[in-house]
């Protein structure tokens, strides 16, 4: 006696008003379930028929409507075993040209620049390498464009520049990432540039005009007389470019001024600077017996 056969809308997880769409897509999604290849076991290859044939009946308009009236179809009259073989053989296909297609590996590379070129943008050429892995030998050159005011850390994704598919699949992604080296002089905030610039005591007190150094180049500034430590003077326009072109704006270039307090003076250097300090009132510590050199030691020894 034959074996009765479930409710194909049960089989499916399925109402009776369920639409085309339902229908398609809870035959997909049980299918790659219980597809032999997923589940090799006997019971998942049952299963896996039973979801083909419950579809091959609900997604054909006739004989959907015949099982809707009659709960069940004649197999012999309606080729429903010939329905059922084609449609697992084109599920079969689909699992197969998707087990042979891989798609190819990401290669993450790092860039490093210089200070200027992520300041004024640069049209950098790499090597691109093999990604880790890989398959792939072929030395492959690629430009990276950067725009001005690119930041450190930055991410460059370039589709399909990776590791070529397998099986016609697509090829993997190139990831390049941005590394700003550090400058001697300039530090970047946001599209400022920041600087320091050391000046004397005699600068400070009594102005200078200096030459400092920036993006384009050395430029002129001015500090008025009586500059004090960690003043900070900005130069305008002289900052990262918000684009390309020179008509694009800018930020700005900060200096910060740093006074150098000489170390040692001569005896004409301090009674100066005493000088200053009594028109001041500025209380100054009593001036120590200048330090006798080694010549002097030795003078003394023999005249003992």
């Amino acid at each position: 006696m034959a074996r009765k056969k479930r409710d194909y809308y049960v089989v499916l997880g399925l109402t009776r008003d369920a639409n085309d769409a339902e229908i398609k897509r809870a035959f997909r999604e049980l299918a790659r379930k219980h597809h032999p290849d997923v589940n090799p076991d006997v019971q998942s290859g049952e299963r896996f028929r039973e979801i083909n044939e419950a579809y091959a009946v609900l997604s054909d308009k006739d004989g959907r409507a015949r099982y809707d009236r009659w709960g069940h179809v004649d197999d012999s009259s309606s080729g429903l075993s010939a329905v059922v073989d084609a449609a697992q053989d084109i599920i079969n296909d689909v699992f197969r040209r998707r087990r042979g297609k891989q798609k190819g590996k990401d290669i993450r590379y790092t860039l490093e620049i210089a200070f200027e070129e992520a300041a004024f943008g640069a049209d950098k050429t790499i090597v691109i390498p093999t990604a880790e892995g890989g398959t792939d030998p072929r030395p492959r050159e690629l430009t990276v464009v950067l725009a001005p005011g690119v930041k450190d850390g930055t991410v460059k994704t370039f589709r399909g520049e990776g590791e070529p598919g397998k099986g016609g699949a697509a090829a993997g992604d190139l990831h390049v990432s941005i590394r700003v080296a550090d400058h001697s002089i300039f530090r970047r905030d946001n599209l400022d540039v920041r600087s320091s610039h050391t000046i004397s005591f005699s600068q400070a007190a009594l102005g200078a005009v200096l030459d400092v150094h920036t993006l384009d180049g050395p430029v002129k500034m001015r500090i008025p007389e009586g500059t004090q430590p960690g003043r900070v003077f900005r130069i305008r326009g002289r900052g990262i470019p918000q684009a390309a072109g020179k008509a694009a704006p800018r930020g700005d270039h900060l200096i910060e001024i740093q006074v150098e307090i000489p170390t040692e003076l001569t005896a004409r250097q301090r009674e100066l600077i005493e000088e200053l300090g009594k028109t001041t009132g500025t209380e100054l510590a009593p001036t120590a017996a200048p330090r006798r050199g080694i010549l002097d030691r030795v003078r003394s020894l023999l005249d003992e």
